[in-house]
């Protein structure tokens, strides 16, 4: 027991300092010898858990599709079935906290995006098409604004979302959730004039 236990801590420990590698330098500048060092552990008890730095890859991929899913299950709660809009504006905030403090969920998205990494997963992807679902329901509800199509509204909130790191950057004086705030109160009355009470709850 005690040996199994030491093992699934060492292949934690793996798999988190695999992700902050692979966030920080990009999967084909990545080596075992830097996870093996930022996780305290040899070369060799890389290879003995992990059969090579794809294996290692798609763990960490695998980790972020789960911090993922956790998100879509608490924001789909029965008694939000019938505000898709809250659920999207808050599931971007909950997105935008993972991106800030997940080392491995950063690294799922940029190993999806990583031409070296011949990835499995596309977590891009599959909040793209959650939020469009979530925008279809909202549009047939009548909640969206006349004339807009749900694929646009989408297109827009995922692209201000994933881009809040960089303008963090830019703007270091304000924190992600700030950030977001203010986007979204801009953003969101000319998604849906009728649910702006939504952001103005978010930026008590």
């Amino acid at each position: 027991m005690v040996k199994q236990e030491r093992a699934a801590r060492t292949r934690e420990s793996l798999v988190l300092a695999a992700a902050e590698v692979f966030a920080e330098q990009g999967f084909a500048s990545a080596s075992i010898a830097a996870i093996s060092e930022r996780a305290g552990v040899t070369s060799g008890a890389v290879q003995f858990h992990f059969d090579g730095k794809p294996a290692l890859a798609r763990a960490v991929e695998a980790r972020a599709v789960r911090a993922l899913q956790r998100i879509a299950e608490a924001e789909g709660e029965p008694e939000r079935a019938g505000a898709p809009l809250r659920v999207l504006v808050e599931a971007t905030y909950a997105l935008l906290e993972l991106l800030a403090g997940d080392a491995v969920v950063r690294a799922g998205f940029a190993l999806g995006a990583d031409a070296a990494h011949h990835s499995r997963v596309d977590l891009r992807g599959g909040c793209l098409q959650w939020a469009e679902e979530l925008m279809v329901t909202a549009d047939r509800a009548g909640l969206l604004a006349e004339g807009l199509a749900p694929q646009d509204a989408t297109r827009v909130v995922v692209a201000f979302t994933a881009g809040l790191r960089a303008l963090g950057a830019v703007e270091p004086e304000w924190t992600p959730r700030q950030a977001l705030a203010r986007i979204w109160t801009v953003v969101l009355p000319g998604i849906a004039p009728d649910e702006t009470a939504i952001t103005e709850q978010e930026t008590d």
